[in-house]
């Protein structure tokens, strides 16, 4: 039995001089939320990101904190990241415990991303 892919839809519309970007949850769901603009989008698009996202899928690392190692950057520029990944539901954070501490492991939760551009 084939997987279903998970997409993320973005849809960016002209309005008034100005690009509005529009983000759908997840294929198949209508909530829409407001990306305020282009800029967030460029942020959001970053090559960091990239690398963290093909970290994810490829390495399947146990915690934020082998992510950052793994990318070789700091600790909390991750974090940051990771966070804004998971805000806009690229990636979500299942905790783990082991022993007496409780961790956050990274898992991808899409495998596509659409991107339309409504002039």
């Amino acid at each position: 039995m084939a997987s279903k892919t998970k997409s993320r839809e973005i849809n960016i519309i002209e309005e008034s001089g100005a690009f509005n970007a529009f983000f759908k949850k997840l294929s198949g769901e209508t909530k829409e939320y407001d990306f305020e603009g282009l800029s967030s989008l460029r942020k959001l698009l970053s090559n960091e990101k990239a690398r963290i996202i093909h970290i994810i899928k490829t390495k399947n690392p146990s915690s934020i904190y082998e992510l950052a190692k793994i990318l070789k950057r700091d600790f909390k520029s991750v974090s940051d990241d990771v966070k804004l990944l998971e805000r806009f539901g690229f990636i979500n954070m299942i905790s783990e415990k082991t022993g007496k501490r409780h961790r956050l492991k990274p898992v991808l939760v899409v495998d596509s991303m659409i991107i339309n551009i409504k002039i």
